[in-house]
């Protein structure tokens, strides 16, 4: 019966004395790059420019191509048909030496890897006959590309999220060296208030957290199977999905048939290259931070001289090239971020415009590549401690703890407090002072009259004395002196660090679980599949 049904489908597919559509399978290729243009030409897959290992994230990635997860997805639909008796043990048996077939010729010097379904059912055909059409009972390319397409998508966003933590891990390792590194922080581009590099490190790593949290939740939506649901309608066979998602390394199948094909691959793609583009636009902030130290003729943070390259004119430059490679990656991904958006944007559904252009522009091999340019800009960082704190001291960032000080321990109200401070900053840039050199006879002056501005009763004499005033004015005081939770000060930096670590660790045994719970699905695939083979006809 079954072989009756293969001969009907191989003789539905003939159009004599008519123009046919390309039939791929109909089309013998020798070679994989024959294989690939005649599919191309025809449009049954997407060309790409680009060369192979510069498309992919990782070994894995360019290892498991088309091809290979065509071929995983036969191994699955072969077990499922014949475990669910759609096809008899013998029938099951003779396909999956068909399929065995076009796996091992592929490894051969000479052998075909097509990306095309018909194509590598015509070698299927070549070893076993027509029966090999039986391998595709209920299936269509729809559900068999979608499956892909989404099995690359999680290689490749597990690719990144790893590298990502390669990076958290750099920044917290940074941050351990510098908890008592006093530096500027700066607001509406103008220094603010100082805080330790710990903890500006911290601060982005934590946001690099929440990516990471993004990512592990992407992924339980992420990780769905299309499999089974043939064009987008399923089909009158009785497949078994969640046995095809688990024998593909899936959580469970997708369950509405028509978003499993045509509707998840657009937004899930668009939830996962948002997370990516999202962490490249702060990756920019970092290194814009950092490239501007460059603009200071005694910056406190650079890169180490080997990390930088001379100008072919000018003697003194030490051009930061590193930053530079980093930043255009970025920059690049937030490009591209933009293109997967467009091309889901205002086309109708089904379309192949929106199902996977990550892929095709290369969008996770870019964003590798930026991870790959920030962990060089975080390697070759050269901190000078004493030279940031000397910034500060040149500036007054540290005058509202005048402001603060004046209201805890002498109860002047802040906004009093904040103009004296202020008329103190004001003074001192007009005169060339600096903290460490302000007059403080003046400052008590300046005291008067900040309190008479506001008619206040109370003594008109600054409350307290020139070695206090001295010491609310240094920055190391400052940061020493904050409180509560997430401020600079060493102790609460040391607390996030140790916390951001055990985060961290966490992080890394959640992807340790992911890819053994897929290493694992592999090996129940391939068990089943072996024992089909060595199923004996009786």
């Amino acid at each position: 019966m079954n072989r009756r049904i293969a001969l009907v489908i191989s003789s539905l597919l003939a159009c004599p004395g008519l123009a046919c559509a390309a039939d791929t399978g109909q089309m013998p290729c020798r070679t994989t790059i024959e294989c690939n243009q005649q599919a191309a030409k025809a449009g049954a897959t997407a060309s790409s420019s680009t060369p192979k290992d510069s498309n992919t994230t990782s070994k894995t990635d360019q290892a498991q191509d088309q091809f290979f997860w065509l071929n995983k997805i036969n191994k699955a639909s072969t077990v499922m048909l014949t475990e669910e008796k759609i096809i008899s043990p013998e029938m099951g048996r003779k396909i999956a030496k068909g399929v065995e077939h076009v796996i091992d010729q592929a490894k051969q010097p000479d052998g075909r890897r097509p990306k095309d379904v018909l194509q590598i059912e015509h070698i299927i055909t070549e070893a076993i006959g027509p029966d090999a059409s039986l391998v595709h009972t209920g299936r269509s390319r729809q559900d068999m590309y979608a499956t892909f397409r989404m099995a690359k998508l999680r290689t490749e966003l597990l690719d990144y999220s790893d590298a990502l933590n390669t990076l958290r891990e750099r920044m917290l390792a940074t941050a351990a060296k510098n908890v008592n590194t006093i530096i500027p922080a700066y607001t509406n581009g103008v220094q603010a208030m100082p805080i330790t590099y710990a903890h500006y490190l911290l601060a982005y790593e934590a946001s690099f957290d929440r990516d990471a949290q993004r990512i592990h939740e992407l992924y339980k939506r992420l990780n769905r199977s299309a499999m089974g649901t043939a064009v987008l309608a399923n089909s009158s066979w009785p497949l078994n999905r969640k046995r095809l998602a688990e024998l593909l390394g899936f959580d469970g199948p997708i369950e509405n048939s028509l978003d499993s094909s045509q509707v998840a691959p657009s937004d899930i793609s668009l939830e996962a290259t948002g997370i990516v583009s999202s962490t490249a636009i702060r990756l920019g902030a970092i290194l814009g931070d950092i490239h501007t130290q460059y603009h200071q003729t005694r910056p406190w943070l650079l890169l180490s001289e080997g990390s930088t390259y001379t100008s072919s004119a000018m003697p003194q430059k030490r051009n930061p090239g590193v930053i530079m490679r980093a930043r255009e990656a970025a920059s690049n991904v937030v490009g591209l971020a933009q293109t997967v958006i467009f091309r889901a944007h205002n086309v109708t559904t089904g379309m192949t415009d929106y199902k996977d252009p990550w892929a095709q522009i290369g969008f996770f091999p870019q964003a590798m590549a930026m991870i790959k340019g920030m962990n060089t800009v975080m390697d070759a960082l050269t901190i000078n401690p004493k030279r940031s704190l000397e910034e500060l001291e040149d500036d007054w960032t540290t005058s509202m703890e005048l402001a603060e000080t004046l209201q805890k321990e002498h109860q002047i109200p802040f906004r009093v407090g904040h103009s004296f401070a202020s008329s103190i900053v004001t003074y001192a840039r007009a005169n060339g002072f600096k903290p460490k050199t302000f007059p403080y006879d003046k400052a008590v002056e300046l005291y008067a009259q900040a309190i008479a501005k506001f008619k206040l009763p109370n003594p008109a004499k600054l409350p307290i004395s020139e070695a206090e005033f001295r010491q609310v004015l240094s920055p190391e005081f400052m940061v020493k002196t904050r409180v509560g939770i997430g401020g600079p000060q060493p102790a609460e930096v040391e607390r996030m660090l140790a916390e951001a670590q055990t985060t961290l660790s966490a992080d890394k045994a959640w992807m340790q679980t992911t890819r053994q719970n897929l290493k694992d699905a592999d090996v129940k695939l391939d068990k089943a599949f072996n024992l089909l083979l060595d199923t004996q006809s009786k």
